[in-house]
Order: C-alpha cells, then sequence, then structure tokens
C-alpha cells in the first residue's frame, strides 16, 4: 500500500489548500537541474490504517496530564507533558503553546504543525494524535516516545547512563535521513523542516528516530522555482549558509543541517559551544580543518564510543557529512543518495562476520577534488 500525503501550494506558500498526491512523486525543489529521485519502495505505515487525529477539549488534556505535573520537554514554542489517554489507554506527550506565542505568529505556527503531521505519514516521523484549540488554549497531543530526544543521549548523559554505541548512532543517522528523504522527494510540493536538531528527533523504546516539531516546516519550491523566501528561524549552528544569509530556504538546505547533525553524532560535540577552544567552538569549521588530512580522522571519534571501528567505516561518515556540509548547494547530495551511503555503517556484524564490504559512494556524492578518496573499501570491525 501506498501512503498518501495531502499537500500542494499556490502562489501563497503559507497559504496553500490541501490536495491528495501519491507518495510516490519524486521531487527535489533546491535546483531545477537536480537529478530525479531513486525509485524505493513506498513507506510503510499507511494513511488509511492511520486513525484521523483527535480534537480534544481543554478540559481533557487537562484530566489526561494530571493538571500538567509531569514536564519532559521544553522548547521555543512551548512544554510537553506526559499524558495518558484512558479511553484509549495511550500514553501520549502533550506540547502546550506558550502563553507569549499565542497571538498570530504563534496560531500560524500551531496551524502549520497541525497540517503537516496530519497529512505526512512515515515510519521515522511522529504520530499526531490529535490537537486542542479551545478558546485561547492551543495544545498538540503526539504518540509518546520513551527515551525522549537525542540530546539526551548524546550531550545530556546522566551519571552511570550508557552512552550510544556506533552501530545505534549510525542507525539513527539513516532513520532520520529516511525522514527526510520522504519529506524531499516523496511528497509533492517537498517539504523542508527547516528545525533538524538532536532535540527535534524522539527516540522510541528501540531507538528508532522520529522528527518531531513541525512548527517551522515549509512547502519547498514547485516548478523553476529554486527557493522560498521566509525570515530565518531555527538554532544558531545548524542553519544553511545561504539562508542564514538571504532568507532563501531551498530543500537542500535541510541536507546541509543534516551534515551538523550527523557530525554531532560521530564527534559527541554540540554544533556550537563557546566552552570549547577558540579554533574548536563551531563544529563544522572544525570538521571542515581536517577533512582533507585522513590520518586526523580517529581523534573525531567520541571518546565515549566503546566500539572499536575501522577507519574506513568512520572516514565514510566523516565524508558524507562534509558533503553535506559543502558551502555549494549544487553540491550536496540528494537524502536518497544519503541514505545509500550510510546504510551500510547501521549494520551490525554478526560474531562471526569479520569484515563487511562497504560498496562505492553514490554516484550523487560527490566528493571534492582536494578531500580524501572514497572507492570500495573493507569496512573491518577491529
Amino acid at each position: 500500500m501506498n501512503c498518501f500525503s495531502c499537500l500542494s501550494s499556490s502562489k501563497e506558500k503559507d497559504e496553500r489548500n490541501a490536495a491528495t498526491t501519491s507518495a510516490g512523486t519524486n521531487t527535489d525543489g533546491s535546483s531545477s537541474t537536480d537529478a530525479p529521485a531513486s525509485s524505493s519502495a513506498p513507506p510503510e505505515n499507511p494513511v488509511e490504517n492511520s486513525p484521523l487525529p483527535k480534537q480534544f477539549s481543554y478540559q481533557e488534556l487537562v484530566v489526561a496530564t494530571n493538571n500538567f505535573r509531569d514536564v519532559i520537554g521544553e522548547g521555543g514554542f512551548g512544554i510537553v507533558y506526559k499524558g495518558f489517554l484512558e479511553r484509549t489507554e495511550q500514553e501520549v506527550a502533550v506540547k502546550q503553546l506558550k502563553s507569549n506565542l499565542k497571538g498570530e505568529q504563534g496560531n500560524k505556527e500551531f496551524n502549520d504543525e497541525v497540517m503537516f503531521l496530519g497529512r505526512l505519514c512515515h515510519p521515522n516521523l511522529i504520530n499526531l494524535v490529535g490537537s486542542c484549540a479551545d478558546g485561547e488554549h492551543r495544545l498538540i497531543v503526539y504518540e509518546f516516545m520513551p527515551l525522549g530526544s537525542l540530546t539526551v543521549h548524546l550531550f545530556d548523559l546522566k551519571q552511570g547512563q550508557q552512552s550510544l554505541d556506533w552501530f545505534t548512532r549510525m542507525r539513527i543517522a539513516v532513520g532520520v535521513a529516511q525522514g527526510l528523504e520522504y519529506l524531499h522527494e516523496k511528497v509533492n510540493p517537498p517539504v523542508i523542516f527547516r528545525d533538524l536538531k538532536p532535540s527535534n528527533i524522539l527516540l522510541d523504546e528501540n531507538f528508532n528516530p522520529k522528527l518531531s516539531d513541525f512548527g517551522l516546516a515549509r512547502l519547498g519550491p514547485e516548478g523553476d522555482e529554486t527557493h522560498v523566501s521566509t525570515r530565518v528561524r531555527g538554532t544558531y549552528g545548524y542553519h544553511a549558509p545561504e539562508y542564514f544569509a538571504t532568507g532563501r530556504l531551498k530543500v537542500k538546505s535541510d541536507v546541509y543541517t543534516f551534515g551538523v547533525v550527523l557530525l554531532e553524532l560521530i564527534s559527541g560535540k554540540r554544533a556550537t559551544d563557546l566552552l570549547r577552544l577558540a579554533n574548536d567552538t563551531n563544529l563544522v569549521t572544525w570538521g571542515r580543518q581536517i577533512f582533507r588530512d585522513k590520518s586526523r580522522h580517529p581523534p573525531l571519534l567520541d571518546a565515549l564510543i566503546k566500539d572499536n571501528i575501522s577507519p574506513e567505516c568512520l572516514s565514510r561518515a566523516f565524508v558524507v557529512a562534509l558533503v553535506c556540509l559543502s558551502e555549494d548547494v549544487s553540491a550536496r547530495p540528494r537524502m536518497a543518495d544519503v541514505v545509500a551511503a550510510l546504510e551500510p555503517l547501521a549494520v551490525r556484524p554478526n560474531e562471526n562476520l569479520s569484515s563487511i564490504s562497504l560498496p562505492p559512494l553514490p554516484d550523487g556524492m560527490i566528493i571534492p577534488e582536494d578531500g580524501p578518496s572514497y572507492g570500495r573499501e573493507d569496512c573491518r570491525i577491529v
């Protein structure tokens, strides 16, 4: 079965009407000359089997959250509480819009998130259970993700908490890439997530990632258009340079941001950290400095990773990150190519398997001439 999205657009990007299209549509609006998306099986989790989002009253959510007592997260748009729906016996997460965001802009972001999540379906996107627009109250109800955000497992480890191993990190990276691939290449017009960062990547009980918080998402360019113009929003350190400088948002602006997150997964370092040494404050700048010198790749691996990863595997992940971070938008790969390049790194070998054959990088993964050369390499667990 196909999973159908229900997004379309008119010339006013923020006031588009819904229209149903097949999720098999291949679209990448970042450039009119981009290569077509590769054909792949349509994502599972068909919309026909998904319950329609429910409209909750404010009082229902007061009861579900025990009067908003159990805070499980907080972002720029609101506080997230754990709740329980007795009627369906379902644990949920309830985000309440902050009181200072309940004006026109706050309502727009609330409506945008409900619109996107209500019409998109993919295993790597958070599921919308329902929403509440009761008087001045604005709340969104999501499926509950028991392991919380990636931030908790990458940067905010509690005493005694085990760090993520290499294969789990790569599996998270692949899942995030598949979610973005769906938004960019299986939806027409494409959806630009715009706010990818570890706190917006939630994990289920098996560490499967789901993109959450679509309040800043935008429908991408159509036809001959190469970008959509919008006010710069998001988190410093994750913006693509062309978007930060001009407000011109492209599909491949998300690809750049994915490169930042992948570098965070590899290194265990935050995108920006003023407490680090001067030449290490910005993660992307630091990564580029050692890109050309393959011998300097091993030190970038997070010291908390106990797996003995072969240099070839580490270098492959690092190169994919840096290609995504290209300042030349046209040189950034499609997310389908990113998925293909990273999937072999997420395979945990059997005990009797001493090596994994690492296939060539996809044709769409363009390595700079002055960067390291990668072809068919032996990916050994040493």
